[in-house]
């Protein structure tokens, strides 16, 4: 439904306020130094050294012809979150331009989309730089995903009249009240957007008191989701490897939480003694580091990064790779969703419930409020405060079956319910997708 909500400033959408026209300055005068802040990314495994050049605006590929949807998201999460819709626009015969900034997300555009979908390294934010990113790709629709705004890129696409929608927008109970201190900066950005696509009636709200011009609530399209893949010889290969052992996952793990949970394993083996803990931190590169503690902390370890199958004496299997989340919620009818014993936020739980998990989560679950407030008060997923309580609700289901099972069940129902973002946003799209069709049929007559 659409807010109801009167946008603030609305009348001074196409002004650019002191602090934008400083922000481009200052993004110009940076131009320089560029290649500094690129080398240092580079040492730090930031960057691909072979596809650099598209952080300068340089594309790697020739613009396909014809109509040409480009959709922007940060990192994995905004990536993956557009991968239906993506599906979706590309049954239209329209070729799809896909930006990320992180080298994770550009492997798993790799793995997850056909080859037709173009990949590239959103360019960094300067004048220049931007400029030559769309001088090359001159998109046909631009859609942002939930709240990577970037001033140069939304001032230079308004300055080209590309149209520009926000889809599965979020505006965090953080980031609100820092924007509202920022009103000219905010509404100047939010204003030159066509349309904003939010995913809740709150999100809805807080976008159009910010200056977003036309905003409605169309759900979250991570809810639409499909459940991951997983390589089915390898699927076998660890369930052969884990058969007969119970196993709970952490999944999406943060600095702080892998301790915590080698505390509970320790705590929970003894009433389950053959019981496997598999560990996924949210950055893979953090494995090694993952491993050394918990094996300092008295427990047999085993990486998967290093090709290595959990044996009989493994407790901890840190899963540090890359897109193989499905693999280990199949595994296991338990998962704790991390992110949320330390306050990051929280991550999505929709793919381990799909896959037939019972979910437990910490506090710290505030980028996911109402999908975290629906499951927990449908009894779809358990809050957990502390190692105690973590520990206790692990043992409670791994003991009780038809209790988890009910947990399990209650997970999906709520997941079902929620479900329909994805329908509701190429309904709000279909202007703009049917004015590329005119376009694309002039373009053959």
């Amino acid at each position: 439904m659409r807010s109801s909500v009167v946008p603030m400033g609305r009348c001074m959408a196409h002004d650019v306020p002191l602090t934008l026209r400083t922000y481009r300055r200052l993004s110009s005068m940076a131009v320089p130094v560029s290649g500094l802040l690129l080398g240092h990314r580079l040492r730090q495994g930031k960057e691909e050294a072979a596809r650099v050049g598209e952080r300068r605006g340089f594309a790697s590929i020739a613009r396909p012809d014809g109509p040409l949807i480009w959709i922007h998201g940060a990192s994995v999460g905004e990536v993956l979150a557009a991968a239906e819709l993506i599906e979706r626009l590309r049954a239209l015969n329209i070729r799809i331009l896909l930006t990320s900034g992180t080298v994770t997300s550009a492997s798993i555009v790799a793995k997850r989309f056909p080859a037709e979908v173009i990949h590239q390294y959103i360019p960094l934010d300067t004048p220049r730089y931007v400029a030559r990113f769309i001088e090359h790709w001159q998109p046909s629709l631009a859609l942002f995903v939930e709240s990577d705004l970037w001033p140069n890129l939304i001032l230079a696409n308004a300055a080209r009249r590309v149209p520009m929608v926000l889809i599965n927008g979020r505006m965090s109970h953080r980031s609100f009240p820092r924007w509202r201190r920022a009103h000219a900066t905010i509404s100047a950005l939010l204003g030159r957007f066509d349309l904003c696509l939010a995913q809740s009636q709150t999100d809805a709200e807080r976008f159009a008191a910010l200056g977003a011009r036309d905003v409605i609530a169309t759900g979250n399209l991570k809810l639409d989701v499909q459940a991951p893949p997983a390589d089915a010889g390898k699927l076998d290969r660890l369930a052969e490897a884990v058969r007969g052992r119970p196993v709970i996952v952490a999944a999406s793990t943060h600095a702080g939480e892998e301790e915590m949970v080698t505390e509970v394993h320790k705590r929970l083996s003894r009433d389950f003694p053959t019981l496997l803990t598999v560990i996924v931190p949210r950055h893979p590169a953090r494995g090694e580091a993952i491993a050394r503690m918990a094996s300092a902390a008295g427990r047999q370890v085993a990486l998967r990064s290093q090709e290595d199958l959990p044996q009989a004496q493994t407790e901890i299997y840190v899963a540090d790779t890359l897109g193989e989340l499905g693999l280990f919620y199949r595994l296991s009818p338990i998962v704790f969703m991390g992110g949320s014993l330390v306050e990051h936020g929280g991550q999505n739980p929709i793919e381990a419930i799909k896959l037939g998990a019972a979910v437990l989560h910490g506090p710290h679950v505030f980028n996911f409020t109402d999908v975290y407030g629906a499951l927990d008060g449908a009894r779809g997923a358990r809050q957990v405060d502390t190692v105690e309580t973590l520990a206790a609700q692990v043992a409670t289901w791994l003991a009780d079956e038809l209790t988890r099972q009910r947990v399990i069940d209650a997970g999906r129902q709520v997941v079902d319910q929620l479900g329909g973002a994805l329908d509701r946003t190429l309904a709000a799209l279909e202007p703009y997708l049917m004015q590329l069709r005119i376009e694309r049929g002039a373009q053959r007559a």
